[in-house]
């Protein structure tokens, strides 16, 4: 890496890899080879319009469980490998709503640097049903694994989702991540593409001491304002013409937004 990235102050830009929908789920196609293809040529592009890193994730998807089945860990798994192998810059892995040690497997097997985990010590009601804290199983799979060195970025009151208990604020879920072991925490708005409320990420900013990411919403427009607070960001929608997930990445659009940092 030319620069650090992924620390305090560090303005990290990392660019979100969609996946097309893997097998074994309702929009899977039956080609197995254009998800990788198509992974391998967002990874690349991505990494010449200039982003520092990239997450490998399973987008396409929907509907949503909160973990992977077989079929699609192995073509998320090829999908990383494929990505690594095409890249010099840090890869991440995201792997369903929040299966932690699908992610930290598919890290080992394809050397991937960091992992985003959705929930990690939050309890939410999703699509999916009532998703709970993985903290614990998260660190122990980690550790029992030999994955110390791949950081864990976990989302607090993560979009897409409901507290089940509304009294928990954003600075406690911050704080119980951060004693958990997150090296990293990446506060969203409620929604794909609604902006990271600044005010949130102030709050977040002034009770832990680890990176604090924008993992949505960010663009041209608005990164500049986002990166004066956090010390990075996520960007996904934004990158696709139109906004449409399902779309390759534009490079122009990338350049915009690095452009505007």
């Amino acid at each position: 890496m030319s620069r650090q990235i992924l620390t305090k102050g560090s303005q990290t830009i990392i660019g979100m890899v969609h996946c097309l929908p893997l097998p074994g789920t309702s929009g899977f196609d039956g080609d197995y080879q254009k998800i990788l293809d198509r992974a391998v040529q967002d990874a690349v592009t991505l990494e010449r319009a200039g982003v520092d890193a990239v997450i490998v994730e399973n987008m396409g998807d929907t509907p949503f469980a909160a973990l992977l089945d077989k079929a699609q860990l192995a073509a998320l798994t090829a999908a990383a490998v494929r990505v690594r192998e095409a890249v010099k810059i840090p890869v991440g892995i995201d792997a369903a709503f929040n299966d932690c040690e699908a992610s930290l497997s598919i890290a080992g097997i394809s050397g991937a640097d960091f992992i985003r985990v959705p929930v990690f010590v939050d309890t939410v009601l999703f699509t999916d049903g009532i998703i709970y804290p993985c903290a614990r199983k998260c660190m122990n799979f980690r550790k029992e694994m030999g994955l110390e060195h791949v950081k864990i970025l976990a989302d607090v009151q993560v979009k897409h989702a409901t507290m089940l208990n509304s009294q928990i604020t954003v600075e406690m879920s911050a704080k119980d991540a951060a004693s958990n072991g997150a090296d990293a925490i990446i506060v969203t708005g409620a929604v794909i593409g609604m902006e990271t409320p600044i005010d949130m990420l102030k709050r977040v900013q002034n009770v832990v001491k680890i990176p604090v990411l924008a993992g949505s919403g960010v663009n041209h427009n608005n990164i500049h304002e986002q990166l004066q607070i956090a010390d990075g960001c996520i960007i996904g929608s934004s990158l696709k013409k139109d906004g449409i997930l399902t779309n390759p990445i534009d490079y122009d659009l990338v350049r915009e937004v690095v452009e505007a940092l």
